[in-house]
């Protein structure tokens, strides 16, 4: 993968159709069917389901400073995960302690989660409170998702898809 090609993806020389929630786009890209691409820079989580083709979804990306580029895999997939704070959230919010059980209205993993092969992070749904942060960089290092894209996502994606993360 050259500089030269994510920066083109950047800078959406990939896109020529509109992407909206759950709806196709062509997405020329050389990434295989399966893989799930985010653009900082967009906003947006792509997947892909067919050569030139993807599947695009609004997201809220790492907020500056928390930001992180390069290769995961997916290592887990969560049905109503709980949520206790990783550490980089306790050191900015010492107020949060404890878990937030699966399914209460306050846990900001919202419906579903699917976790990557780096420390703390995943691609998750969010509260109704956080519905607004979608199409903002608002996060620790996660990617958040409105709940009915997040369900959609998670039928479709397998455990050990690869994931990149592009500016």
């Amino acid at each position: 993968m050259t500089k030269t090609f994510l920066a083109a993806l950047a800078a959406l020389g990939v896109l020529t159709g509109p992407a909206s929630a759950g709806a196709l786009t062509t997405f020329a890209s050389g990434y295989s069917p399966g893989t799930i691409v985010i653009s900082q820079h967009l906003r947006k989580l792509f997947f892909v389901v067919e050569p030139g083709e993807a599947i695009a979804y609004p997201v809220a990306v790492p907020k500056r400073g928390k930001e992180w580029r390069g290769f995961a895999r997916v290592d887990g997939k969560y049905v109503d995960p709980a949520w206790e704070a990783p550490a980089s959230v306790k050191r900015d919010h010492p107020e949060l302690t404890g878990v937030i059980p699966g399914g209460a209205p306050n846990n900001p993993m919202g419906v579903r989660a699917i976790t990557l092969d780096r420390s703390e992070v995943a691609i998750h749904g969010t509260t109704r409170r956080m519905r607004a942060s979608v199409g903002t960089a608002a996060s620790y290092g996660c990617i958040r998702m409105y709940n009915e894209d997040v369900l959609d996502l998670y039928e479709r994606v397998s455990v050990g898809a690869e994931v990149v993360m592009v500016p």
